[in-house]
This record gives C-alpha cells, structure tokens and sequence, in this order.
C-alpha cells in the first residue's frame, strides 16, 4: 500500500494487484455451486402442495406477477449465477416436457445437493457421490414402475382425468374452482385429441383471457374466439351457417411501387381516379360474393370506403385478425388462407354454425365466437377474472391441467400423490443400498434421505409438523405395506392418497427424479469456476 496525491494535494490509495479476483477451486468450487443450487430451492420450497404460499414478483418496467408456479417464479428472476441459471432450465425443461411437477423438481435438486455437501465434507469423491446418485435414481425409477397403477378412461368417463387434473389445480391460486377447470381443460384435451394414436397437439387449445366476470364464468368454446368485433357498427351481429373467406390480401388499391408521383391537377381527373378505386373495390367484394362466402376475415385493414361498400352489399367483414388465430380459424372452419383475390373459390372457404359478436358487461367490448365448425379440432378456453394477474395466473394453472390429461392420453399409469410416491421411493432406495459394498452405498443413502425432503416440504407448508408426520406416514407405509400413505395436507382425515383421489403421472415423477439427478450430477463434477477476466 502507498500513499499518493492528487494535483489539488488531496490523498488516495493505491492498492496494488487490485483487479485480481479470487479463482474457486476444488472443494471451494463445489460448496460455492452448491450454496447456489440450495439458494434457489429454497426459495421454491415455500412454495410446494397445495397450502403452499405464493411469491410477488416485480419487473424492473414495474409490471407485478403473483403465482406460485415454480417455472414462472424461476422464468421471471434475474439470476446471474451460473449454477443458478441451471436449476432454471431445470425448471424449464420438466415444464416444456412434462407441465408440472416444476417446483418439486427444484426442490428434490435441493435436497440431493444439500445431502452431496455432507458427503463432501466427509471426504467422499464427487465422482463416486454422483455415480451412488445414479445407482438410486434407477432404483426408484424401477420402483415408481412397480407401485404405478393403470386407469382406464373412456370418452363417455371422463372422471379419472378430471380427478388428475383436479390433484394439479389443488395447489394453484384456482382451486376454489378447480373442479370446473379441470373438466374444461380435459374436454378440450380430448376434442383435439387423436385417441388412436395417442397424441395431443395442444397448440389447437387456444387460451384466451378478458377482464371481468368472475372466474366461474371461465367456459370452454367449441371453435375460435376472437379478440375483434365487425369492421361496421351496421353489419350484422349473428350469421347463421358461415360460408368464411379467410384472406391475407387487403381490401385496398394497389399502390405503384415506384418512387413515381400521380399530379392530379383537375376535377375530372380525380373524378376518373375515384372511380377506378371504387371499381377495384367492386370487384373485391363481388369476387368473395361470386364464391359464395357470407363473412370476410382479413388479416390486413380496409379504409372506410371498402368497409362502407361491404356494409351496402351485405357482406360481414372482420379486419386486423392475427397470423396465428387466422391459422386456428383455418384448422377449425375447414378453410384455406387466400393470399389473392384471384385464387379464392368455392372450395377455399371455412364454414361454421354460427359466427356470433359477443359484448361484455356495461362496457364497449366485444369479442367474435365462431362456433360449430366444421371441423371442430380447434377449441378455446374462454377465461373471465377481476383483474390481468388472476388472468394470467389461470392461464398458467390451466396450462399445467392440459399437459397432465395429454400425459395421461400419452401413458395412462398414474402414481399417488401427497407425498406417497417419494416415499415409498425413499423406503425401497434405503434398502437397497445394503446391496452395494463400495463408498456408493453412502449416496444412495442420502439420496434417499434427499427424497424425504418432498413429503417433509408438504407437511411445513400445511401447517404440520414436518418430522413427526413424515415419520408417521414412513412407519404406516412399511407396516401396512402400503405405498399410497401420504401427507394429509388438506385436513380429510385419511392418509391413503386412494381415497383423497390424489394421482399424479408416472411420466412426471419419472423425469422429475432423472432431471433432478442428471443436473445434480453436472453441479457436483465441476471443480474450477473460470471466468474470462483470469487469463
């Protein structure tokens, strides 16, 4: 350290190597990951089951989020951490896979690396720590195959969908209405849902939300909703078997596209161009009135002049209607999207039962049902709340219940819930890690360990206390010999999960505990953080 001064006389410090940063390595490295990796579980645990509390998040632009969703919660936080940002795509990756079960993935990932730093500092290599996680995962991957059950459903018998979906909505903000929601979403699952070949394109449920109403108002609807109204207050508000032009093309002139100018420097001149615009015009709505068509959807806008005519020809329009919902419209209606007037014909248009302008309370909105098409493999849930954050978060959980009945569709094996399967996991790994003789047998133990971190989770946010209940729930499972005891976290009465019609998928479990392993794995074999600034 020495003294220096300015060219006022004024004293600082220099201090010398001062943009040296300190490297983390070995040992150093793998706590600091962890201490990460256990920073961002801990945050989501809070959130686990149905009793589970909700987070508040805040956008730099102000805008404020309140869910408990832990893939939103993840999705929404500035995280600069490395190892953070992997427990992230954690998150991001059970829910682009699987749709729920995001924040129990966070938290199993948690346990095992809280259990993994003991190990450490017992001196156990990471490379047998991790090699002992892998040996556990495939136990209990085994075992979930062995304690999972079939259920058969029917289109007629919809109710063990509706129950599975009802055990995801129980833990969102919705779950007064859960019971509703869940059949919504597992009507519109099974409308555009190829039973035969057992798959579900979920971009044919289209989720739209409007302010107002109450959410019990929340309906699903058999074809397209659209956020638009008819381009003229005069044109008709109900048609009846909707012959629909689906067009890409604008109802307008077309404009030279030269850097030419047109002086117009007479009356008669302009009176000639206005004319010719108004033939162009003619021509378009007779061209959709020649094919037979009795409402016009266009992408692209129309002036007042085009729209005034298709008024006095007795020709609906709707303008300015998206890409992606003219698409849907297209799906549903059996029709063709035209790029040019040219190639419109009779056997281009969409047809549905009735096209209906809805309008909402005392206020000016309006939105545009067309129902009864055609094709009817397009569907909308229609979601009505008291203000954008119920909105948004409905979308969110009604979300979560579409990807659950598409599982089921998928693979209808079903787990319990409640805590049962982690469980019942947990009692089958620590068994069978008296068959291991090396070092691994420590990780499998505390992997099994890890797994009780779950139901442990569950009982503290009910309100319960988290060792007494787990280990109640623990010595009744191996007494009775019974893997559906779970936590009781809404106050029935009954631990057996059967009973409370708790299920979860087996796919969601199973790709819970393999993600949560593999990354867990990939945090424990790094060694050395590097960053740019060291060479």
């Amino acid at each position: 350290m020495a003294l220096a001064f300015d060219e006022f006389g004024r004293p600082f410090i220099l201090i010398k190597q001062q943009d040296e940063k300190s490297r983390l390595r070995g040992l150093d490295a793998q706590k600091a990951n962890i201490s990460a990796g256990k920073a961002v579980s801990r945050i989501l645990r809070t959130s686990l089951g149905p009793k589970g509390m909700d987070k508040m998040l805040q956008s730099p632009d102000g805008d404020v989020v309140i869910t408990n969703d832990g893939a939103t919660i993840l999705e929404q936080m500035d995280v600069d951490n490395q190892i953070a940002k992997l427990m992230v795509e954690l998150s991001r990756s059970q829910d682009y896979e699987i749709g729920d079960g995001t924040t129990g993935v966070v938290v199993l990932a948690g346990a095992l690396l809280e259990q993994a730093e003991q190990l450490l500092e017992r001196g156990i290599h990471p490379i047998r720590i991790a090699e002992g996680y892998e040996m556990a995962s495939r136990i209990a991957f085994e075992h979930l195959d062995r304690i999972a059950q079939k259920f058969e459903f029917e289109v007629s018998n919809i109710e063990p969908l509706v129950q599975t979906c009802m055990t995801t909505l129980n833990s969102k903000m919705v779950n007064r209405c859960k019971r509703s929601l869940a059949e919504i979403a597992v009507k519109a699952v099974l409308s555009v849902a190829d039973l035969e070949r057992k798959d579900v394109n979920l971009d044919l449920i289209k989720v739209e939300g409007k302010v107002g109403g109450k959410l019990e108002d929340t309906e699903l609807v058999y074809g397209i909703t659209v956020d638009k109204d008819m381009s003229h207050p005069q044109m008709p508000k109900r048609i009846e078997d909707a012959k629909i032009a689906i067009l890409t093309c604008p109802f307008e002139p077309p404009k030279p596209k030269t850097k030419h100018k047109v002086d117009i420097d007479t009356v008669e001149k302009f009176q000639t161009l206005r004319l010719q615009e108004q033939k162009y015009f003619d021509d378009m709505v007779q061209k959709c009135k020649d094919v037979g068509a009795t409402l016009v959807i266009c992408q692209w806008g129309f002036d007042d002049e085009a729209n005034h005519l298709l008024m006095h020809r007795n020709l609906p329009a709707v303008r300015w209607v998206g890409g992606v919902e003219l698409e849907l419209i297209a799906i549903a209606t059996g029709g063709r999207i035209v790029p040019r007037f040219q190639e419109l014909t009779p056997e281009k248009l969409g047809k549905a039962g009735v096209v209906r302008e809805k309008s909402f309370g005392t206020t000016k909105d309006r939105m545009l049902y067309i129902e009864h098409c055609a094709n009817s493999r397009a569907v909308t849930i229609f979601i009505r709340g008291g203000n954008k954050m119920m909105i948004e978060e409905t979308k969110r959980s009604v979300h979560d219940a579409l990807c659950v009945a598409r599982n089921l569709i998928r693979n209808n094996s079903i787990v319990y819930g409640g805590g049962s399967a982690e469980v019942s996991c947990s009692i089958a790994v620590e068994a069978a890690a008296d068959r291991y003789p090396g070092v691994e047998q420590y990780a499998i133990r505390a992997f099994a360990d890890a797994l009780d971190f779950v139901p442990m989770a569950l009982a503290e946010n009910s309100g319960l206390q988290p060792i007494e209940t787990l280990s109640a729930v623990k010595s009744q499972q191996i007494k009775e010999n019974n893997p559906y005891c779970g936590i009781d976290c809404n106050d029935v009465g009954t631990t057996d999960m059967r009973e409370q019609n708790v299920f979860e998928t087996l796919i969601g479990k199973q790709q819970q505990i393999l993600l949560a392993t593999q990354v867990v794995k990939m945090i424990l074999k790094i060694d050395d953080v590097i960053s740019p600034s060291d060479f």
